[in-house]
């Protein structure tokens, strides 16, 4: 039994002022309610009832109790029933944490979709590239590129997130246009220590992996300064194809080596498992799954 419970059982007693009526209204036995009482009074150390045969009445001790405890309940109560609601209704504040680079994507359109049609719902985003820790920060859902291997994590993935290997038609033009990965090794790489932590890059070809040596005086945690870059002619960049897509449309940047990009990368949602979640972590989840689409971008 908890304090709620025994509060509960004494003021229903205090209204009805009878023990078989108070076991009637909250299906409990005479006896539960009995107890219920006695821990009470035990609990504090005074007696809360005056008892007879034909009437139950309260104490002083019982009175300021009562008067105590009403908006206690109260209070319970409409938390009770905002908490329901919130597993029926999306509500509330959302903490996302994604990596830097997700604000160049769709995303922020979408969230703002979102927002749009849940106007009882807030979100934070916070953009980092450091692997979060959920419970500490509290982050309700995390944006990551890959998977997890934290078993207390549940990993869902939302959109396989293609690759792009890009520069600027000017560097194309200078450098000339590899037809193989392992060309890649002579040009000048703009990398992401985040994405790539190790200086190679990782294609496929004939269905096989194939691992390239990249060579560059730019490396950066984040893709804004890369991608900034390539668009002066710097050099090459292989970064998800949604933060290059505008500028592949434009003709800033132009595509190479399509059919040997990889293909096991996804954007997932990673989150702390639960037997009960919210109803807005459920709807912002279906949601992302259902609106975010592959970001494809090909060479011409």
């Amino acid at each position: 039994m908890d304090s709620l419970d025994l509060l509960r059982t004494f003021s229903e007693v205090a209204s009805s002022g009878s023990f078989s009526r108070t076991a009637k209204h909250l299906a409990l036995s005479r006896g539960t309610v009995s107890k219920y009482i006695a821990a009470l009074e035990q609990r504090f150390g005074v007696r809360l009832l005056n008892r007879t045969n034909r009437a139950v009445s309260l104490t002083d001790a019982g009175l300021l109790l009562l008067d105590r405890s009403r908006p206690i309940l109260e209070l319970a109560d409409v938390t009770r029933a905002e908490l329901q609601d919130r597993a029926r209704v999306p509500s509330g504040r959302l903490r996302i944490s994604a990596p830097h680079g997700m604000e160049l994507t769709e995303l922020p359109a979408l969230i703002n979709t979102f927002l749009g049609h849940y106007p009882e719902v807030s979100i934070s985003l916070v953009l980092t590239n450091r692997m979060v820790d959920l419970a500490e920060e509290g982050i309700d859902i995390a944006l990551r590129f890959g998977t997890s291997a934290n078993e207390n994590l549940i990993v869902r993935k939302l959109v396989a997130m293609e690759l792009s290997v890009c520069a600027a038609p000017v560097y194309w033009r200078k450098h000339g246009v590899p037809v193989h990965p392992d060309e890649l090794s002579q040009h000048a790489a703009l990398f992401s220590t985040h994405l790539n932590p190790l200086p190679k890059w990782r294609f496929k070809a004939d269905g096989q992996p194939v691992e390239v040596t990249i060579h560059g005086r730019l490396d950066a945690t984040e893709p804004g300064p890369l991608i900034q870059a390539a668009l002066l002619g710097a050099g090459v960049v292989y970064l998800p194809s949604v933060m290059l897509k505008p500028y592949v449309e434009s003709g800033r940047l132009v595509p190479v080596l399509s059919e040997f990009v990889r293909s096991d990368m996804w954007l997932s949602a990673v989150y702390l498992q639960r037997r009960h979640s919210t109803a807005v972590h459920r709807a912002l989840l279906d949601f992302l799954s259902s609106r975010l689409k592959p970001a494809s971008v090909r060479a011409t």
